[in-house]
């Protein structure tokens, strides 16, 4: 018996140390602030540059790769999601509180759009045109610095308005928003 739950430990420890060794590529996230009271929140898994810099949005890019290029999941894995209690005046486009799907269109790489699709829980590669509840441009700039990860802010700018930012590596697109 001894012989036995010997054994077992060791299976049981070769089978866990090499997955707690291994780093998730892109890890989960999520940017939430509370506007006139009401939770916002963006959730989305954060992929890394990692040496890819100037390799991500260049002609050819990693971003070119994605099937509905030039529309960008704006994250990995799971599709990029909004949350909102409040009804939202994003840019021009006019958000009813509830769940949908952010994608970004990169057509013009100096003059982003965000999308707000009102489809919910597919996988980030997938899109449909079709649900968009609409597009909104976004101002672009660069960042002061490479931005390793890819990361999404939320900032309450005060008197029920605030500014969503999406960033990574030499890019920085941000839209603003007012709860309504």
């Amino acid at each position: 018996m001894k012989r036995f739950l010997m054994g077992l430990s060791i299976l049981a420890m070769a089978v866990t140390l090499p997955a707690q060794k291994k780093p998730v590529l892109s890890p989960p996230a999520k940017a939430t602030a509370t506007i006139d009271g009401k939770a916002i929140s963006i959730t989305y898994s954060s992929p890394r540059v990692r040496g890819r810099e100037g390799k991500i949005f260049s002609q050819g890019g990693l971003i070119s790769h994605d099937p509905h290029y030039p529309v960008w999941r704006a994250g990995a894995n799971s599709a990029t999601t909004l949350h909102t209690d409040a009804d939202l005046k994003i840019g021009d486009l006019s958000v009813p509180k509830g769940d949908y799907t952010l994608f970004v269109d990169l057509s013009n790489p100096d003059q982003w759009q965000l999308i707000v699709n009102k489809q919910t829980g597919e996988w980030g590669l997938k899109y449909d045109g079709s649900r968009d509840l609409g597009k909104t441009p976004m101002h672009m700039s660069k960042p002061s610095a490479m931005v390793e990860d890819l990361r999404w802010t939320i900032t309450d700018e005060g008197h029920g308005k605030g500014r969503i930012t999406l960033s990574w590596e030499d890019h920085s697109a941000s839209v603003r928003f007012t709860a309504q």
